[in-house]
């Protein structure tokens, strides 16, 4: 029995047995788990360090960060805190406790550990990122803008802090530094959404409509179903008198969002306002299903009942908001109109006295306790004024931000390359994805499933799904139970591939490796080794690039990359061995082009996405990933053509990239 499984088996062993577990491999395959995002499997990995050796600052670091991922911020602070305290030189321990601070709105304490984190590292962008929304959060407007102007110095050409300083300026009532700033950010990066959302926000603030339109038109064309940028349209078109084009922008942010509040509440002004009163009053019933105390929604509801002859219903809305606002002479005038429609008589005429009275207290000079309306077209939404129930609703200050940046580190930084689809795998677990549904098929693999000598059903996806902690604790078992297969028969090749894959879902891939080489001895045959293979070589490349920050684009004399270039072959060769083994399994076909890819070697790529589509030409990942190659090689219309079959077949984000190459074809 190899002595790393005794490490994992450690995780059920005492403690005094656990001083003796090799903590660095542990480490390393908890860092596998965390990487793979296996948050749950990774937290058991460093626990075993942290009882091993408590120490040690870097299990405390690691086990935080999957906590923040799991959004038990609690416990990353603390976590991150352990760490600090045994090691307070390392710049991540700061960033993410800063993050998890964020998360529970303590901006006073993140502030301080970004700046003990900047004096360790004072040209970190993410850092100055960090630091400067914390102090908006914190209305500190005028520091906020020296540490964006900081963070312009060290990156001059880092959109978000220019997107940013927009943000500060209009706080402070500088306009015209609000709109260089936000000319700024598009000319350096045209195809990202927030930079002309920010802008459009800025011209719909400054009343010039016809630019607002403009800008967040562009954004829209830029984005993916952001249901806010509609919004945000549909009021610059209802200023410009365009209700046919507002009307349609809030029907497709209602497709996109059904739970959009303002969304709704405009609607049924729009509707109420072209006379599609019924409809109107679906809107504000929605409405009022999510705030059923909203008393301006309770009240518009009452003039459509009023309008469509449901006068009782009317009356009954307009009693629920007097009850509330006693003062809101309209609601009086209305309920009054409302009741002598059905016969009520004498409760019109009190109605109608208390109207009276408050028009001749104010002619006396007595106070009414009433409100006027205010001079805007729009009135925000936390607007508790009933005279401006008529006004179209705009976000409360801070609500809207969809076209703000958000805070950077809260795993790695939020990566806007175009990223390929992934690589497929042999695994006994998928992620749902609830917009796309895909069956993935091989008569190979479905005849090895039908044979029942794997403990679970194999499956292919390039979906997969982190474990459960009981799922882990089973693969822990289960790898003891193939142990025991193995010394009993050690020449089937199927036990050691069992344990393999065992190896391979608690991120053990040294060990899932090594049991891959038996399988493969015993079975040069069995071409799912040689596939699994190929894949968990692939993603130990993968790990030790980002982890170490290895770098593909290096000149080809540099020694890493030769030694990189050697490991990419060993998977081809793995890969090649499939092929050969089972020319009809598309998925290899597929691996491969996406191994060509990586390497730069696009032709290659390109010929093995076309034998794939050629096997199954309803293979939607490769459509997707051939598209990227051939605009990568120029040849932008046969690639958005490959983008849209994608689309088509359910990757959706492909319409994302087919938007943002379009202005180059």
């Amino acid at each position: 029995m190899r002595s790393l499984y005794i490490v994992l088996m450690g995780l059920f062993l005492p403690l005094s047995v656990l001083a003796q577990i090799n903590a660095e491999r542990v480490m390393t395959i908890g860092k596998n788990a965390l990487y793979f995002e296996d948050y749950v499997l990774s937290i058991q990995y460093f626990n075993q360090v942290i009882n091993a050796k408590p120490y040690l600052a870097e299990p405390y670091f690691y086990r935080g960060l999957a906590k923040l991922n799991l959004d038990d911020f609690r416990g990353a602070e603390a976590d991150c805190s352990e760490a600090i305290e045994r090691n307070p030189f390392v710049v991540n321990a700061y960033q993410v406790r800063g993050i998890s601070r964020i998360q529970q709105k303590n901006y006073k304490d993140a502030i301080d550990d970004y700046l003990k984190a900047l004096k360790l590292d004072p040209e970190n962008t993410s850092l100055w990122h960090n630091l400067a929304l914390c102090r908006m959060q914190e209305k500190d407007y005028t520091k906020a803008r020296a540490d964006l102007d900081t963070l312009i110095r060290i990156s001059p050409r880092y959109t978000d802090a220019y997107l940013m300083r927009t943000e500060v300026s209009l706080k402070q009532k500088d306009t015209l530094q609000a709109m260089v700033d936000a000319d700024r950010a598009i000319e350096m990066d045209r195809y990202n959404p927030d930079t002309w959302a920010s802008r459009g926000m800025l011209f719909l603030q400054r009343t010039k409509y016809p630019d607002a339109e403009s800008d967040l038109t562009e954004a829209i064309r830029l984005s993916v179903r952001n249901a806010g940028l509609y919004i945000n349209r549909a009021l610059a078109r209802y200023n410009q008198n365009n209700l046919r084009g507002a009307m349609s922008d809030y029907d497709v942010a209602l497709d996109i969002d059904r739970n959009n509040f303002i969304g709704h509440y405009n609607r049924g002004l729009l509707r109420a306002q072209v006379g599609d009163d019924n409809r109107a009053i679906e809107d504000f019933d929605f409405v009022l299903e999510m705030e059923p105390d909203n008393m301006m929604a309770v009240f518009n509801r009452g003039l459509l009942r009023d309008r469509t002859g449901d006068y009782q219903g009317a009356i009954d809305d307009y009693t629920t908001v007097l009850d509330e606002y006693p003062n809101f002479l309209a609601g009086y005038q209305y309920r009054a109109q409302a009741r002598r429609k059905t016969g009520d008589l004498k409760g019109a005429d009190e109605d109608d006295f208390k109207v009276l009275k408050a028009q001749l207290d104010v002619q006396n000079g007595r106070s009414s306790g009433q409100t006027t309306a205010s001079a805007d077209n729009t009135r925000k939404k936390s607007d508790k004024n009933m005279n401006n129930y008529r006004k179209m609703v705009v976000a409360d200050e801070g609500e809207d931000n969809k076209y703000k940046t958000e805070y950077r580190g809260r795993v790695q930084d939020r990566n806007v390359n175009i990223l390929p689809q992934p690589m497929f795998a042999l695994t006994y677990y998928e992620r749902q994805d609830e917009v796309r549904h895909q069956v993935n098929f091989s008569k190979a693999v479905d005849d090895l499933n039908n044979r029942h000598v794997l403990p679970h059903r194999l499956l292919i996806t390039n979906n997969e799904a982190s474990l459960s902690e009981e799922q882990a604790k089973q693969h822990f078992a289960s790898i003891d139970a193939q142990t025991s297969a193995i010394v009993k028969e050690p020449d089937n090749a199927l036990n050691y591939y069992a344990r393999a894959l065992d190896f391979y879902l608690v991120q053990d891939f040294d060990n899932a490796v090594a049991d891959l080489d038996e399988a493969i001895k015993r079975d040069s045959t069995f071409f799912p080794a040689y596939f699994s293979r190929a894949l968990i070589y692939y993603k130990q490349l993968e790990y030790r690039r980002r982890d170490k920050g290895f770098e593909l684009e290096t000149v080809s004399a540099d020694k890493n990359v030769q030694v990189r270039t050697f490991d990419y072959a060993r998977i081809r060769e793995d890969l090649d061995e499939v092929i050969r083994l089972n020319p009809d399994f598309v998925y290899a076909y597929y691996n491969r082009g996406n191994i060509h890819a990586v390497l730069k070697d696009y032709r290659a790529a390109l010929a093995d996405y076309n034998q794939a589509i050629a096997l199954d030409p309803r293979f939607a990942d490769a459509y997707f990933n051939r598209g990227l190659v051939n605009i990568f090689l120029g040849n932008n219309s046969q690639g958005i053509q490959d983008l849209s079959k994608a689309g088509e077949l359910g990757i959706f984000s492909a319409y994302n990239v087919i938007k943002r190459f379009t202005a180059t074809e």
